[in-house]
């Protein structure tokens, strides 16, 4: 999907050809037509490739491109790939999918053996550097780290949010209201870090959050699966998992197994100081217990 700057509203590049088609000069109408004849294949291929479908030059493309409104043709292939994905993760397009699966007893064993291979290949796939920067971050007390999902990532947010609240301070989540956002990106630095959660269908206003938070200086580690949310773009650090799932719907199974082994890992760099805040953070909730018999101390002065 993308923005269309004139409305305002996310419209897809087909319905934004057909919209400006009577704007377009004959050239530029044909680039329109190929595009829409053989819609997204065309758009996926080179400029050049589009261009010889379309009859006309590699200049005309870009012409074309630009009275879409995009910055360049690169940027029409990510709308149109994020297009793609959008479709490829609904839950109408996996249901034919369930026809293939076994049924009764042999389902179980099918299932657990389908979970564990997307974990096994998303922990095959995770760059070693990438893991180490997101640790480093994640460590790094000087910033402060907000925490972001969407419809379903927002469970691993959550997760995530309250295990690092235990292991270090300045952490939380990202509120939902429209105010608080607002106040987060007015206030962001390079002393912030906020921590994207967006997996395929992706989320408007999470990947507008992330850009924005970005243009004010902070830093973004995105996870996502491996077709990348289009906050990538701004992201300095990328995590991917696997998505795929025996149901209609996508797994969160590999993303939470990453999120743990993040946990894990801020846990062992975190080492003494790690341990020394858990401690304290037990103690707090032992007094905060109503079941804490001890009685309050009496009010000063």
């Amino acid at each position: 999907m993308h923005e269309d700057q004139r409305s305002g509203t996310s419209v897809t590049v087909a319905q934004l050809t057909r919209d400006r088609l009577g704007e377009l000069s004959a050239g530029e109408r044909k680039v329109g037509r190929a595009l829409l004849s053989a819609y997204p294949v065309a758009g996926l291929e080179t400029a050049a490739e589009l261009a010889t479908r379309a009859g006309v030059s590699a200049p005309t493309v870009v012409r074309f491109v630009g009275r879409l409104g995009f910055a360049g043709y690169p940027q029409l292939q990510r709308a149109l790939m994020n297009e793609v994905h959008a479709q490829m993760g609904s839950p109408l397009r996996q249901y034919p999918l369930l026809d293939q699966m076994p049924a009764g007893e042999e389902f179980i064993p099918f299932a657990a053996e389908k979970h564990a291979a997307l974990v096994r290949t998303s922990f095959e796939d995770l760059p070693a550097s990438e893991f180490a920067a997101a640790v480093d971050r994640l460590c790094d007390e000087s910033l402060t780290v907000h925490i972001i999902g969407g419809r379903f990532s927002h469970v691993l947010a959550s997760y995530l949010t309250s295990h690092l609240q235990l292991l270090r301070g300045n952490v939380g989540t990202v509120p939902p209201d429209e105010f608080s956002r607002t106040s987060l990106v007015a206030d962001a630095g390079r002393q912030d870090l906020v921590v994207v959660f967006d997996y395929r269908r992706y989320d408007p206003s999470t990947v507008r959050l992330a850009r924005a938070m970005s243009a004010a200086g902070a830093r973004v580690l995105l996870l996502t699966d491996p077709w990348l949310s289009p906050a990538a773009d701004v992201a300095e650090v990328v995590l991917t998992s696997r998505v795929e799932s025996p149901s209609a719907f996508d797994s969160l199974v590999p993303g939470l197994a990453l999120v743990e082994t993040l946990i894990t890992a801020v846990m062992d760099t975190r080492a003494e100081d790690g341990r020394a805040r858990v401690e304290r953070m037990e103690t707090v909730r032992d007094d905060l217990s109503p079941e804490n018999p001890s009685p309050l101390p009496p009010p000063s002065g």
